[in-house]
C-alpha cells in the first residue's frame, strides 16, 4: 500500500518530468521545420500568496515558427476552498481542504491548417483522491483523415489501459460544448475525471497519455508544417479562436479551479490565444 504523501511526490515529480520532455520536443520542432532562428520557452516560477501552499512553473513560447503561442504549466498547490465552491469538489464538502498537482498545455498554431491542441492531467486529494484530465483538438478547417488518426491513437491508449474509450469520448464531446452557440468547440478527444480506484493503474494511464500527447502533437505538426495557407484560412482560425476564448472563460473547469484555489492568474489565462476574432 502506497501512502498518500508518497503518491503526491510521485505524481508531482512526473508532471515536472513531462513538462521538461514536452518543452524539449516542441523546441526541437521549432528548430526542425524552419531555417529561421527558433524561439525558446520563457520560464516563470510563481507561488501562492501563502508560499507554504505551493505554486508552479509556467513555460511560454510566443510568435515561433510553428506556435503563435504555447503554454506548458505545472502546479503543486494546497489550501482550503471557500464556500460555496468547496461543495462542488469531491471530498471537500466538509472542511474545504485540498492538495492538487497537474500539468496543462494549450498550443495555438501559426499555420491555420494545424489544429489547436489541448492536454491536461491532474491528481487531486481532498478527503478523497482521484485523477482527471484529457486531450482534445480544435481545428478551424476540417480534416477527416486527421480526425480518424487522432481518435484511433486515443482509442488504443484507452484499450491498453482497460479504459472505456467510448465513455471518455462522449464525456469530452459533452464537456467541450458551447450551449450558447449550440456547437462543439472542436472535434473532441477524451475527457475523464474522478478516477478514484486503482491508483497504480490510473497513474500508468496518466503517464501513457502524457507520452501519447507528445507523439500525437509531433505527428500532427510535422504532417502539416509545410502546407501553405492564406489570409482567408487565418481569418477562419481567428474566428474559431473566439469560440475557444468563450469556452475557457465561461465553462472550463480548470480555469474555475485555478481561480478558486488561489492560482496564478497569468498562468491560468495562458491558455487564451494571442489573437482572436468575433463576427
Amino acid at each position: 500500500m502506497i501512502d498518500i504523501e508518497t503518491k503526491k511526490n510521485i505524481t508531482s515529480n512526473w508532471f515536472v518530468y513531462l513538462q521538461n520532455q514536452i518543452s524539449e520536443q516542441f523546441e526541437y520542432l521549432e528548430k526542425k521545420i524552419s531555417s529561421q532562428k527558433p524561439k525558446k520557452f520563457r520560464r516563470r516560477i510563481w507561488s501562492k500568496k501563502n508560499k507554504e501552499e505551493g505554486g508552479g512553473t509556467s513555460l511560454l513560447l510566443e510568435n515561433g515558427n510553428i506556435f503563435d503561442k504555447v503554454g506548458i504549466n505545472i502546479s503543486k498547490v494546497s489550501g482550503t476552498f471557500d464556500s460555496p465552491f468547496k461543495n462542488k469538489i469531491l471530498g471537500a464538502e466538509k472542511d474545504g481542504k485540498y492538495w492538487a498537482s497537474g500539468i496543462s498545455i494549450v498550443a495555438h498554431m501559426k499555420n491555420p491548417k494545424i489544429p489547436a491542441i489541448h492536454f491536461n492531467t491532474r491528481y487531486i486529494v481532498t478527503s478523497k483522491e482521484w485523477f482527471g484530465g484529457g486531450i482534445d483538438l480544435t481545428p478551424c478547417l476540417n480534416d477527416k483523415k486527421e480526425s480518424i488518426f487522432f481518435h484511433s491513437k486515443l482509442r488504443n491508449i484507452c484499450r491498453n489501459n482497460k479504459k472505456n474509450y467510448k465513455k471518455y469520448k462522449k464525456w469530452c464531446d459533452d464537456y467541450f460544448y458551447l450551449p450558447h452557440r449550440q456547437e462543439l468547440r472542436g472535434i473532441g478527444g477524451i475527457f475523464f475525471d474522478y478516477e478514484t480506484k486503482n491508483w497504480e493503474g490510473n497513474f500508468k494511464f496518466v503517464r501513457d497519455l502524457g507520452h501519447g500527447f507528445t507523439e500525437l502533437a509531433s505527428e500532427i505538426i510535422l504532417r502539416k508544417s509545410k502546407i501553405k495557407w492564406n489570409t482567408k484560412d487565418k481569418d477562419k482560425q481567428l474566428i474559431k479562436r473566439g469560440r475557444y476564448v468563450e469556452f475557457n472563460l465561461l465553462y472550463d473547469r480548470g480555469t474555475k479551479f485555478g481561480l478558486n484555489s488561489g492560482g496564478n492568474v497569468q498562468s491560468i489565462l495562458m491558455s487564451l490565444p494571442p489573437k482572436a476574432k468575433w463576427k
